[in-house]
């Protein structure tokens, strides 16, 4: 017969045996109508049964049969041990659903193609430069467009050099100013999509025309938004919104799939990269990353050496015009080396700040589920024990030690496959809950995380490696049965050598997971309780912009309409909300010197600023109407470091201005406060005042403080007076200044509560690994506990006596975790973290969990134990 019909009778047995005993008879029948006596048919036909077992074993694929069979014994010792295979299920179930979760995640932000043409020759360049806090980086939008018209002549012979920005928030009306909604929006150049291969769903893509320095303004928009916003309504073609002072006609929508270039964002419409006018011809303004698509045969080592000459040129150029740069400085920025990186995965700030986690979320997962796997191995373990009688029965009637392998693990595979139904529908539910976590305030992340192969070919791996990972143990051991012995006396002699060891294993892993979660939260609460400087609490942050796209006048006069309004307390003007990631750095001049390369932050405020977000002022005064930019209020940091800490009040500064140094006057020394993050100590700060008009200003922040706790309450009201007080500005954005502080924390905040997540997990799965070794060897020892009680031991003898061998391996587990522990610390520090190892609270944790742990899962069988009746246990021995 044909393998596949083999295959069918194996699956159909009830039916080959009804064809095989009709067959058989048939032959019988045929036998009688001969002539011959029907006995004497019958027993010169022979056993029927032997006939069918080989008639059987022909028909069908015996190995499939024995498959099935040992499936079907295995689905019904589960369901007899119903309390401890539920145990199994959940605990692998949690453990697989985290390791899915976080596969998702890592997929989404790391690993995920974009879906171009051959996205392996997309690469993208970076170089060394010196952030405002004169530290060496390496990645970011750093790209001016002067030097890629440069750079993209250079590259021609070897690839197309195409400029593309990072996704940003903004707002748009399709209608009227009330109608304006919030966008993600990303520039790129004119021939990005078509150098992608991207096809238009609806229309047409950007083109080379588009990005011309006098095209008409166009756009298009992803797939997602047209679906999401429009219905897919095709007259949409056409359609004009207003982006700030500018009408923007739509000429296409992107193919379904492509949601831009950067991993933990979702564009919504496209522009060319002509749209940022200003900037198109300012080689100090670096807004956009340089990608390139390879030609055919190019490698990324090619590519660089080729654009290094004009990028070195051209900075030998620039730096003539700059000679304010010390020689360090200078030496540096002549001798940076371009860099070519992979772009197959997208480019993002997202991966760089989250790179790290994410894969630390990933292998806390994966010791979770190592443990997990431990404590159901552990468990299957003391059953095959339990049932070492079944097993000799077997062996002793003809089964070989590779069936008795393959019926344990087909009782594993069915646990893993219940726990990995368990697991599909925590991953489901836990991946969005963690991206709904990160960056929450303004622009949250938006992931793509599709069901697709790729997830379900790595869930298919983890369920092969969860089978063999606590399947193998027992499956040896049942496997090592001696059937004399187990026939003789019943059961194997107890030997809880691999039960403790699993125990022990458990127990360090928990210890890892533990002081990592020690090391987290130590960290997020120390970022969390940094000193600010001010106080953000009942402080709302409203940016606003000018409605004629230009510096524009009348920004004071509107501070004073918003201070009357009910519910708010105070009201100050500056440049951009504190702790929102913008930032100005400018070097500083004390007596015609500049101290060091450092260069200080610098901000727009206007008098009752100080005063709104409660930053002291300690010498001099606040600022004045009448100021005008010959004035300046410094901080704390910067009296340090330029003036020795003395009191600069009367001193004089310079900064640098229209192609000189204007020289300002220090009027007020105020307390220092954070200008932009959490992780870099205060810088020194230079606040510059807002004159009496506010000229000059085409975007700026009313900072107010309401008497209301949720300082939302006011924003509504606050919206409308700004319009009213001054119809040529207009509210963009609203912020509580909470929330501007508190993202600078979520990564910290988010691998804290991740981790407190998966240690409470695996403690519970140490706890019942120990609790059921510890009642299988109180069961395995009842008769000797009975006699040592009848014989007087004592209650501490015998709790002593229970928990000896395992108190042993827990300590020897503890000490294994313990310095399994700090080295995982010392190393996720020096990539995350500043926390020291040996912080008492990062110590403390696993301690008190493996204390409280190992007395939970002690407490019952040791009581147990006790409860032991000597006359009725030697009665039934």
């Amino acid at each position: 017969m044909s393998l596949l019909s083999r295959l069918a009778n194996a699956l159909r047995p009830s039916r080959l045996n009804r064809d095989i005993d009709e067959e058989l008879e048939a032959h019988i029948q045929d036998a009688i109508e001969a002539g011959r006596d029907p006995e004497e048919a019958r027993r010169a036909f022979g056993s029927v049964l032997r006939h069918r077992e080989s008639s059987r074993d022909l028909r069908l694929a015996t190995w499939l049969e024995a498959l099935l069979a040992d499936l079907t014994f295995g689905w019904r010792q589960l369901n007899k041990h119903r309390a401890a295979s539920l145990a199994a299920v959940l605990s692998l179930g949690l453990a697989i659903g985290a390791c899915l979760a976080a596969f998702r995640l890592i997929d989404a932000l790391l690993l995920r193609p974009l879906p171009v043409t051959n996205p392996q020759s997309l690469v993208y360049l970076t170089y060394p430069y010196i952030d405002n806090l004169a530290t060496v980086q390496y990645d970011g939008e750093i790209f001016d467009y002067p030097q890629f018209r440069i750079l993209k002549t250079a590259a021609q012979p070897y690839a197309e050099l195409l400029a593309i920005t990072g996704t940003s928030l903004n707002a748009l009306s399709f209608g009227g100013e009330e109608d304006r909604e919030r966008i993600h929006r990303q520039m790129l150049s004119g021939t990005t999509l078509g150098s992608f291969g991207i096809q238009p769903a609806l229309g047409r893509l950007l083109t080379a025309a588009d990005d011309q320095p006098n095209a008409s303004p166009v756009a298009i928009l992803s797939y997602e938004y047209w679906t999401r916003r429009f219905q897919r309504d095709p007259s949409i073609l056409g359609r004009k919104f207003r982006y700030g002072t500018t009408l923007v006609e739509i000429v296409g929508v992107t193919q379904p799939g492509f949601t831009g270039t950067e991993p933990g964002a979702m564009t919504d419409i496209f522009a060319p990269t002509a749209s940022n006018a200003k900037a198109l011809d300012n080689p100090h303004w670096g807004w956009f990353r340089v990608w390139a698509r390879l030609r055919d045969g190019v490698t990324p080592e090619q590519l660089r050496d080729a654009l290094q000459p004009a990028f070195r040129a051209n900075r030998e150029q620039r730096i003539k015009n700059n000679p304010n740069d010390d020689a360090h400085r200078r030496e540096q920025y002549l001798n940076a080396k371009l860099a070519v990186h992979t772009a197959a995965s997208g480019v993002s700030d997202m991966q760089r700040e989250y790179r790290i986690a994410m894969l630390v979320v990933g292998a806390v997962a994966a010791l979770v589920l190592l443990i997990a796997c431990a404590n159901a191995a552990s468990l299957m373990t003391a059953r095959s024990v339990a049932r070492a009688r079944e097993m000799a029965l077997r062996v002793s009637i003809g089964a070989g030690r590779a069936r008795l392998v393959q019926l344990v693990l087909c009782e594993a595979f069915l646990v893993a496959v219940a726990a990995s139904l368990v697991g599909a529908l925590v991953a489901w539910q836990a991946a969005p809950m963690v991206v709904a976590r990160l960056q929450p305030s303004g622009a949250p992340a938006r992931f793509l995380l599709p069901l697709d192969a790729r997830v379900a070919i790595f869930a298919l791996a983890l369920l092969v490696l969860v089978v063999l990972l606590f399947g193998c143990i027992p499956a040896v051991r049942a496997s090592r049965t001696a059937p004399a012995a187990a026939l003789r006396t019943g059961a194997q002699p107890a030997r809880l050598g691999v039960l403790h060891a699993l125990v022990a294993f458990q127990v360090a892993l928990c210890f890892v997971i533990h002081l990592t979660t020690g090391l987290f939260t130590t960290t997020a609460q120390r970022l969390t309780t940094q000193p600010l400087g001010f106080q953000p609490q009942q402080v709302l942050a409203v940016e606003a912009v000018s409605r004629l796209g230009n510096k524009d006048r009348g920004w004071q006069p509107v501070i004073r309409q918003l201070a009357q309004l009910p519910g708010v307390e105070s009201v100050g003007l500056s440049g951009w909300p504190l702790m929102s990631n913008n930032a100005w750095t400018s070097p500083v001049w004390v007596n015609g010197n500049a101290l060091g390369s450092e260069e200080c932050y610098v901000l727009f405020a206007s008098p009752g600023f100080f005063e709104t977000m409660r930053i002291a002022l300690l010498q001099g005064r606040d600022f004045r109407i009448s100021d005008d930019k010959a004035s300046v209020i410094v901080n704390q940091a910067f009296a340090r470091r330029y003036f020795d800490g003395a009191n600069p009040v009367g001193q004089f500064v310079e900064l640098p201005g229209d192609g000189k140094r204007e020289r300002m006057a220090v009027t007020g020394l105020v307390a220092d406060a954070r200008y932009t993050g959490l992780r870099e100590p205060i810088r020194p700060t230079v606040y510059l005042p807002i004159d009496s008009e506010g000229a000059g200003l085409d975007w700026g922040t009313y900072n107010i403080r309401t008497t209301a706790p949720d300082p939302m309450a006011v924003s509504s009201a606050v919206r409308n007076e700004i319009r009213r007080a001054n119809p040529k500005l207009r509210a963009a954005n609203v912020h509580r200044q909470t929330e501007l502080v508190e993202q600078h924390s979520v990564r910290e905040r988010l691998l804290a509560l991740l981790s407190v997540f998966f240690a409470a997990t695996a403690l519970l799965m140490a706890a019942l690994g120990l609790f059921g070794v510890l009642t299988y060897a109180v069961t395995q020892r009842r008769k000797e506990i009975g006699i040592r009680l009848a014989l007087g031991s004592t209650a501490f003898a015998i709790t002593r006596s229970v928990t000896a061998s395992t108190g042993r391996m827990l300590l020897l587990g503890a000490i294994a975790g313990l310095g399994a522990g700090l080295l995982a610390q010392r190393y996720l520090e020096s990539l995350l973290f500043e926390t020291a190892a040996t912080d008492p609270a990062v110590l403390a944790m696993p301690l008190l969990a493996l204390l409280s742990g190992t007395l939970l899962a002690c407490l019952p069988p040791v009581v147990r134990a006790l409860r032991i009746d000597p006359a009725t246990t030697l009665r039934e021995e």
